[in-house]
């Protein structure tokens, strides 16, 4: 695949690394000298120091020959034009852009939400972008999934399906330390698969020798009615969240409220715990900020929450709204540094679970360090959303996990693939990927495979691999069968 970056900041270098690592063909475009200098020396492609918004540089780059562009500048009007442009010549292409004007991805949800009709079928998308990727949207999207399960750790959910993969870590009363994987189902009659193993910082695919140790991060693979059993065989310990405390009122803040308070979702904990609530009152919800303005617009819109126009870190604040004694701390400022710090601070005073908006993947493992529970991380987010919609018809999704390490992979098996007519044991590649689930075509319901479990065409499956092999896994399985 071949593919054209507009922009060569964060999210621009990450993007480029990780199709590169998949041997994918990248040609990245920026106008700033230094910039396109730093990209050359880190990345192994073509870097082209010029404007990415003109057409001649865009066709000499080769755009006649790529399959997809991706506008991440900081402006998003070039970022819309450029997509504009290049759709007035190349339809066929795909165009993904980075906004970050919340009007700009408002206005065109709207459209798309009320005129689905019109802009549908051979009607040429606004602006022509396939999709547009709003950095605090994903952000707060990713935030409110952990809140809704529990704050825990990182969990993935998957649609129409009871399964979840968690990650938490090994107790140090837990029956499975010091035990292989192959004897730790003889302790419990639940179904459940370990996906991920970190040890001593280095994650791994596991395998049936593998041991398990106190301290160890694990992905846990399960329904969600033997969540609770399970978290007590591992040692882990969860309580159920009712007071929560939102730090920033910004956009970040105000979607998270939003959704936790309007979302019928049902909750981590009403599953876990049996109970019948499935959101969160506005009466449990704190919401503070500096910024009296944002204060005050917050006040508006959820009247029954108790707004605080203060600074979080103030320890008269904390000790007089007792935020000690609150279940859950977001904090989801713009200030990734003070977000670590304060939510670090808080957890060692007595609050239960945090969660902390963090700049990248790289911050994740020393948020969890200093004792954050949940760390986002905003522009990763960005990342994934954009590598989502890079992959292809057959592929529905993919998460980056173990800090980038590894890519859980939402997986349609097409008719042509080599798999069909298969058993899991004979394409299984132990340290590449793992098959986690697979919803065979036409059933309802997803199902932890075996080794005998036979692949069919229209099997969802979903796989964790080595984000390195991610892109040979997927063409693997995309092989055509021979005669």
């Amino acid at each position: 695949m071949k593919t054209i970056i507009i922009g060569g900041g964060f999210t621009g270098i990450q993007l480029a690394k990780r199709l590169i690592n998949e041997k994918n063909d990248v040609v990245l475009i920026d106008n700033d000298e230094e910039t396109a200098r730093h990209a050359s020396n880190r990345l192994d492609c073509s870097v082209i120091q010029a404007d990415g918004n003109n057409l001649q540089v865009l066709e000499d780059a080769g755009i006649d020959k790529a399959d997809a562009l991706v506008c991440v500048t900081d402006s998003d009007e070039v970022n819309m034009i450029t997509c504009s442009l290049v759709d007035a010549v190349y339809p066929k292409l795909l165009k993904i852009a980075r906004v970050r004007n919340y009007s700009y991805y408002l206005n065109t949800s709207t459209v798309n939400t009320k005129h689905a009709d019109t802009f549908s079928g051979s009607h040429r998308p606004i602006y022509g972008i396939d999709f547009m990727v709003h950095p605090d949207v994903e952000a707060a999207n990713a935030i409110v999934e952990a809140v809704r399960n529990g704050a825990v750790s990182d969990v993935l959910t998957f649609d129409n399906s009871d399964f979840e993969l968690i990650r938490l870590t090994v107790g140090e009363n837990s029956k499975v330390d010091g035990q292989k994987l192959q004897n730790i189902r003889s302790l419990t009659d639940k179904v459940f698969l370990i996906a991920y193993v970190e040890s001593d910082g280095k994650a791994s695919l596991p395998s049936g020798s593998t041991v398990l140790h106190k301290g160890d991060s694990i992905g846990l693979l399960t329904k969600q009615e033997n969540v609770s059993a399970l978290f007590t065989l591992f040692g882990f310990d969860v309580k159920e969240i009712k007071k929560i405390a939102l730090v920033g009122a910004d956009r970040i803040g105000i979607n998270v409220a939003e959704q936790m308070i309007q979302t019928k979702k049902q909750s981590f904990f009403a599953r876990l715990f049996g109970t019948k609530s499935s959101f969160w009152n506005a009466k449990d919800l704190l919401i503070t900020d500096s910024d009296e303005n944002l204060c005050k617009q917050a006040s508006e819109r959820f009247p029954e929450a108790s707004v605080f126009c203060a600074d979080a870190m103030d320890e008269g604040f904390i000790q007089e709204e007792n935020l000690n004694q609150f279940d859950l701390v977001i904090c989801a400022t713009h200030n990734y540094e003070k977000n670590m710090v304060l939510a670090a601070y808080l957890e060692s005073i007595g609050v239960t679970r945090t969660i902390s908006l963090v700049s990248s993947s790289a911050y994740s493992n020393i948020a969890r360090k200093l004792g954050v529970d949940v760390p986002v991380p905003l522009r990763d987010s960005v990342v994934d959303s954009i590598m989502s919609h890079l992959r292809g018809k057959t592929v529905k999704e993919i998460h980056s996990i173990t800090n980038g390490e590894h890519e859980v992979v939402e997986y349609v098996l097409s008719p042509a693939s080599y798999l069909t007519g298969k058993t899991l044991k004979e394409i299984s590649d132990p340290g590449s990927f793992l098959v986690l689930l697979i919803q065979s075509a036409g059933s309802k319901d997803y199902q932890i495979p075996t080794g005998n479990t036979v692949f069919s065409a229209g099997d969802h499956l979903i796989l964790v691999t080595q984000a390195k092999e991610t892109k040979r896994v997927l063409e693997a399985f995309n092989g055509e069968r021979q005669g």
